[in-house]
This record gives structure tokens, C-alpha cells and sequence, in this order.
């Protein structure tokens, strides 16, 4: 067996080395270089999308439903799926499956780039959720094994800063360019992805040894789909509630429901299931997730419906409304280790309960400022955001400790993915569900008047008194998906403080997985 310093690529190594890795030191940084590339895949998606909305849908002709499931379709194969991705490193080689996961991400990102409507673009965000469900657990995966214990804590440290930097820095660069150059530029935001993708897939085939794989773990394909049916079938009822297919609503939603017990049952009986449901008998750890789904919730209706408001609604620029995501990743890129090391000190509780609140109170006043009618983005809307993102840099590092210590250290990894998992479905349903408020209350406002484009809908030439009234109604709707979200933060803080446990944990800080709330 050649040792560490003899390992090549042309005789790639596929047993651990003496220093319980896979991958020689002189080979690490392409490691770490190509999972920074491919977090960066999601994250550009992740948050530019939401500011390219208003020119993809007047590019598309897209209605408010098909822009929900432009961002759900991607969505609810990435959540559903993201478990069976995680063990496919395990059975396959990390290695392997990360650059499939990629190749599979960048294809599908080239066909939304080409995509001439907007349910071909639908489709294929829902491929590239699927090679996000193998890309996005792979790439702190492979920097784990990659790199022994002493060196993994900075080469992590690494990785999510360079991700935190391309969280800041997407939206506000992605905001200028589609400000500059128009609306068609949005096909730019996947094209990127080509260049990218192809440079990681390339640094991990060509400078990096393959891995052995640790376990033949199943992949509960059949769990997988089912979670794909049940999540869909309520997505697709929210989402219809009030859209042209309304009458499938109620439906849809009881058939998603159904299919969510199925999901139970079949996990229940399975050797080796997508998710342990057996973790749910721990109050805290039962409490910390279910505090997670409310605040994911919240958080992502908030950051996928305000652009529309403020690009379409209000009339500012993409370059403007590209700053609103910037104190989001900054405070967590800046917050999360002081917070941490504070969560260390008095327990997880405090940190979790309180910065819930404070994203409850920085949605309230969103709420207070729209139905206002106020239109100050630089000393209203930017300031509220930038408490919202001092409320998620109190949470995201101690609800992660939090998740972590409450099983036992065989557990950890599956306790990370379930709450990873629940964070992604909060969106999802979020996505679907404040649509429908949204556009339930933009129609009462709006009332019999002709001529008005729907929520969230770019328009130009209108008369001045019936602009006047799309734009009050735009923001009686967002004030309504802001109050919503208001309450469900003021239910996690609740929920964390009365499950949370408020002692100072006897393990370790984990390093937060930045990627996975993104």
C-alpha cells in the first residue's frame, strides 16, 4: 500500500491512509477548493433567484403560481431527497457521488438557462434538486474525510467562510447585473453554474484519489419517493388554493396528508430507513426541529415574496434589493462563532428563544411598514433585515448545538440531516402557502378593478390612480405573509424555550453547517 506521500492520482488510493485519510496533503486544498466551487452552485441559485423572480417572470410570462414552483420544484427534490443523497457517499464513495451530484446539477442548471417556458423550467429545477440532494451533503462530507481531525476544524473554518462570502455577495453582485443589463440576464444566473461545476468536477477526477466507500447503507429509494409524493401533493395544494386550479386544493392537500402517514408507516418497517423516526421520542430533539420548521418557515416566505414587493411593487431596482440578503449572511459569517462559544457557556435556550424573537419583531415591523404604506427601503426595509439577521446569527450556531447534543454520538450525523431536511421542507411549504395568502389578499384589495397584473407582477404604463392601488394592495398582502410569519417566530422562541435544555451542553460546539440553511 503506497504511502501518503507516494499516493497519485494515476494510482488513485482507495483505502484509508496512515493518517486515517483518503486523500494525500499535497492533494487536500483541491479538495477543499472544489467543495467551496460547488457550495457556491447553491447559494448563487439559492439567493439570486428570489431577486431574479420579477425578470424571470416578465421574460417568461410566468404566473405567481408557476414562479412558486420555479423555487418549489427545485425544492422539494432537494428536501425530499437530500437523506438518500447523504447515504449515497456512504455507499458509493464520496468521491463519486459528489461529482455526480454536480454533473447532474450543471446539466439541468444549462436547460433553465435555455428553458423557453416556464414549466420547462419547472421541470428542470426539479432535476437540479435532485443533484443538489447528492451535491450539498457531499461537500462538507468530503472535506471531513478528507482531511484528519487536527486539520478538518480549518479547513471547515475555510469552507464556510468562502460560503458565507458568496452568500453576502450573490445577491448584491447577481442585483447589479441584472440591473445593468437587464431582464433576459436572469438565464445567466444557471449558465454560471456550467463554468463552476465543470472546474470542481475537474479538480476532483483529475487531483483528487478516489475514496472507499464506508458502509453499503440502503438508499430507501422507496422512502424517498414517497416523501417526494407527500410534500408535493401539499405543495401543489397550498399553491393552488388560489390559483386556477382551485378546485384540486382540498384534494391535493388530503392526499398529500395521506401519503405523509404512508411515508410514517413505511419508514417505521424499513431495516434501514431514510429517517429514524425513533429520534422523535426525544423532547428536545422533537422540540428543536419542530422550532426549525416554524423559523425556516418564516424566514424563507419573508425572503421570497419581499423582492417581489420591493422590485415589483414598489418600483426599486435589483441592485438596490440585492443589499436586503447581505445582513443575513454577514451576521451569521461574523456572529456565529462569539454566539456559539456564549451557547457553550449558559446552553442553547436563551440564544435560540431570543433570537427568535428578535426575527419575530424585525417581521413585524415589515408588517407595520408596509401596511403603512411607507416606502423607505434604505431607513426602513434595509435596517428591519439587518435585526433579522442578528436574530438568525443568535440562532443558527446554538440550534445546531442544540440538535447535536440531544442524541447520542452515533447519532449526530442523521440528527444533522433530519434537521436539514426539516429546514428545507419549511421552505417548501412556506413557498406555497403565503402564495396563496398573498394573492388570496392582493385579490380582496384589488377588488373588481380590470387591468391589474397580479401579485408580484413587473408592469409599466399603468394610470396613476389604479398603480396607486396595486401598490397598496401589494403591500396589504406582503403585510399579511409578514404577520403570519411574525407569529410562527413568536411560536419557535416559545417552542425552543420550553424544549430546549437551558444548561451548558458537557460536549463540544459542533461547527455549524452554514450551507445547509441556505
Amino acid at each position: 500500500m503506497p504511502s501518503a506521500n507516494e499516493a497519485t492520482v494515476d494510482s488513485p488510493s482507495t483505502a484509508p491512509l496512515a493518517n486515517g485519510t483518503f486523500c494525500p496533503q499535497s492533494q487536500r486544498r483541491f479538495v477543499l477548493v472544489a467543495a467551496i466551487l460547488a457550495s457556491a452552485l447553491g447559494f448563487i441559485d439559492g439567493s439570486i433567484l428570489a431577486i431574479a423572480m420579477p425578470a424571470l417572470r416578465t421574460s417568461l410570462g410566468a404566473s405567481l403560481a408557476e414562479a412558486q414552483w420555479i423555487s418549489n420544484g427545485y425544492a422539494l427534490t432537494l428536501s425530499a431527497l437530500i437523506l438518500a443523497g447523504g447515504a449515497a457517499g456512504d455507499r458509493f464513495g464520496l468521491r463519486r457521488a459528489f461529482v455526480t451530484g454536480i454533473a447532474l446539477f450543471i446539466a439541468a442548471s444549462l436547460a433553465c438557462a435555455l428553458a423557453p417556458s416556464a414549466g420547462v423550467l419547472i421541470a428542470f429545477r426539479a432535476i437540479q434538486g435532485i443533484g443538489a440532494a447528492i451535491m450539498v451533503p457531499g461537500s462538507l462530507a468530503i472535506i471531513a474525510k478528507a482531511y484528519p481531525k487536527k486539520e478538518r476544524g480549518r479547513a471547515i473554518g475555510i469552507w464556510a467562510a468562502a460560503s458565507a462570502l458568496t452568500t453576502a455577495l450573490g445577491p448584491v453582485l447577481g442585483g447589479f447585473v441584472l440591473s445593468t443589463f437587464g431582464n433576459g440576464v436572469w438565464r445567466a444566473i444557471f449558465a454560471i453554474n456550467l463554468p463552476l461545476g465543470l472546474i470542481s468536477i475537474y479538480l476532483l477526477l483529475a487531483k483528487v484519489p478516489a475514496d472507499r466507500p464506508t458502509e453499503m447503507r440502503s438508499l430507501d429509494l422507496g422512502g424517498a419517493a414517497l416523501a417526494t409524493l407527500a410534500f408535493g401533493s401539499l405543495a401543489y395544494g397550498l399553491t393552488a388554493m388560489n390559483a386556477e386550479g382551485a378546485a384540486m386544493a382540498g384534494p391535493a392537500i388530503i392526499a398529500g396528508a395521506i401519503l405523509l402517514f404512508v411515508f410514517i408507516f413505511y419508514e417505521r418497517r424499513q431495516r434501514e430507513p431514510m429517517i429514524d423516526l425513533g429520534l422523535f421520542r426525544i423532547g428536545a430533539f422533537a422540540g428543536a426541529n419542530l422550532a426549525t420548521f416554524f423559523l425556516y418557515f418564516a424566514l424563507s416566505a419573508n425572503l421570497f415574496y419581499l423582492p417581489m414587493l420591493l422590485i415589483a411593487g414598489w418600483g426599486l431596482s435589483s441592485a438596490e434589493v440585492g443589499f436586503i440578503f447581505l445582513p443575513l449572511s454577514a451576521s451569521i459569517a461574523l456572529l456565529s462563532g462569539p454566539v456559539g462559544q456564549w451557547s457553550d457557556r449558559i446552553g442553547p435556550r436563551l440564544p435560540i428563544s431570543a433570537g427568535s424573537f428578535v426575527v419575530a419583531i424585525a417581521f413585524a415591523g415589515l408588517a407595520l411598514l408596509t401596511h403603512a404604506g411607507i416606502h423607505h427601503f434604505w431607513t426602513g426595509t434595509f435596517p428591519l433585515m439587518a435585526l433579522m439577521g442578528l436574530g438568525m446569527a443568535l440562532v443558527v450556531s446554538p440550534l445546531s448545538t442544540a440538535i447535536m447534543t440531544s442524541v447520542e454520538d452515533k447519532d449526530t450525523g442523521a440528527a444533522s440531516g433530519i434537521n436539514n431536511a426539516v429546514s428545507r421542507i419549511g421552505g417548501l411549504i412556506a413557498v406555497a402557502a403565503m402564495g396563496s395568502l398573498a394573492a388570496f389578499v392582493y385579490s380582496r384589495a384589488i377588488g373588481s378593478a380590470s387591468g391589474i397584473p397580479g401579485f408580484g407582477e413587473p408592469t409599466t404604463g399603468l394610470a396613476a390612480g389604479i398603480d396607486a392601488l396595486r401598490v397598496a394592495a401589494s403591500d396589504s398582502a406582503f403585510a399579511a405573509v409578514a404577520s403570519v410569519t411574525t407569529l410562527l417566530c413568536l411560536l419557535s422562541s416559545v417552542i425552543a424555550w420550553f424544549t430546549v435544555p437551558g444548561q451548558a451542553s458537557p460536549w463540544p460546539r459542533p461547527v455549524t453547517d452554514i450551507e445547509s440553511r441556505n
